[in-house]
């Protein structure tokens, strides 16, 4: 590797909700998530719904049932 072209890496912690949930090496001491694997529906296998700015509402406004019952 060439010398002195790589940011300079620091022990990093992987802040949610004010609680340190791992440590890594980054170029920032902190990084604030808003989900992390702990907490993510994937893997925790709970169903969460999340309607981000009420898209949800937008499509069914829009298009409502004849989205569904339409047959290809």
């Amino acid at each position: 590797m060439k010398k002195d072209i790589h940011p300079k890496t620091v022990p990093c912690k992987i802040i949610y909700q004010g609680q340190v949930v791992m440590e890594t090496l980054s170029t920032k001491p902190e990084i604030h998530v808003d989900v992390w694997s702990g907490v993510h529906p994937f893997w925790t296998g709970e169903e969460r719904f999340v309607d981000t700015e009420g898209r949800v509402d937008k499509f069914n406004k829009r298009f409502g049932d004849s989205y569904r019952t339409k047959k290809k």
